[in-house]
Parts: structure tokens; sequence; C-alpha cells
């Protein structure tokens, strides 16, 4: 009798090997690999016909994880807390474990992202830290569905973790806390009002009590 295949044993084997794997989130299907390895994530751009001054984000099942590899400050713990697992990637420092991982041209900061979805969530428990971006060519929509994604990366991608149904969702919010001010990179699924609104109700209250 044949063993039965495990997709999600799959994704993460063909991840670790460095080889590129689709997997569903909270917001699009992203197309991902290791980030510590050079050739994967170089494979990961040439798949997307991504230019290397965009980074690739990497995405964590904890934010234990995100620790290992970003600086954390106050408001990005804060932030994390707020709204993690989902659609908000912050981009802070480096770690000396990240510090060499080939993202792209930029070198001292990594985004960072904890999604909300359990096979994207169950993926990155097994395989730690993957860099992840959204798979689609570089430029064009993100398809819904795997059927789609399938015509567009063919055999360049190991493994399709697919979902039941498409996937239909707002981008990751992208918000830039490595310097004094919080910048929004983009603004997708949250919107800067609400980041800041989490930022100002947890500041010390002045006055007399």
């Amino acid at each position: 009798m044949a063993a039965v295949s495990d997709p999600l044993a799959d994704a993460a084997e063909a991840a670790l090997a460095g080889r590129l794997v689709v997997l569903p989130t909270d917001t699009v299907y992203g197309i991902g690999t290791r980030p510590d390895d050079p050739a994967a994530t170089a494979r990961l751009f040439e798949a997307k016909g991504r230019p290397r001054e965009l980074a690739l984000p990497v995405l964590v099942a904890s934010r234990e994880q995100a620790e290992q590899i970003a600086v954390f400050d106050e408001r990005a713990r804060r932030l994390a807390g707020r709204f993690w697992p989902g659609a908000l990637s912050l981009v802070l420092p480096r770690t000396e474990r990240s510090r060499s991982w080939a993202l792209g041209e930029e070198t001292s900061t990594i985004a960072v992202r904890m999604p909300h979805h359990p096979l994207a969530l169950a993926l990155l428990a097994r395989t730690g830290p993957l860099a992840v971006t959204s798979a689609n060519r570089s430029g064009e929509p993100t398809p819904s569905t795997c059927e789609e994604l399938q015509r567009i990366f063919g055999d360049a991608v190991a493994v399709y973790l697919c979902a039941p149904e498409p996937l239909v969702g707002a981008p990751s919010t992208v918000v830039d806390l490595t310097g004094p001010e919080l910048r929004v990179l983009r603004e997708g699924a949250l919107r800067e009002v609400e980041l800041r609104a989490a930022l100002e109700s947890a500041q010390p209250q002045t006055g007399s009590g």
C-alpha cells in the first residue's frame, strides 16, 4: 500500500531544502523558501522577476521567532501584541542571526510578520522563519487559487500548499519602526489611524489620578 502524501510535511521538507513553496496566508497566497540560503532566495527573486531593491519579507510562527531575527523595541512589541497574528509587517533592525541573509539590497533591516492562517502557521512552526512574498510575477495581481498559480510558476515551485477556497484579501500594512517616528510604507488591510491609536492608547496618562 502506497504511503499517503502529507502536503504540509512535503512543503516543510522542500522549503528547508531551499526549494520554492506556495502557501496560503490571511492576506494573499505567498511564495517562499528558507531565508538563510542565498541560492534559495536568489531562486525566489528569479521566479517572481522581483528586483533586489525590493527586499524579501519574512514570515514567522510566533513573536519569539521574530525576536530571534529582528530587534523589537517597545513600539514593535505593542503593535505585535495588538495585531499579530494578522496583516501587519514590521520593518525592524536585523539581529546577528539574520544579518547575513540575502533578502535584497537592504541589509540592515528586515520586515517580519506573523500571518493569521492555520496552514501558514503550521508550516512555519515546522520550518522556522521563511522568506515569503506575494505569489505573483512582480507588478502583476496575485492569483486567488492554486490552479492559477500553477499555470504561472509551474515546476519552479516544488510544493503547492493549497487552501480549500480562493484567497481574496488585502495585502499587509507595512510599517517602518527603525526611526523615531512610525512610518507607514504601505497601507493595506490595517489603516495607519488604527496603528497610531494602538500606540497612543499605550502611552502613560498624565495628570492626577
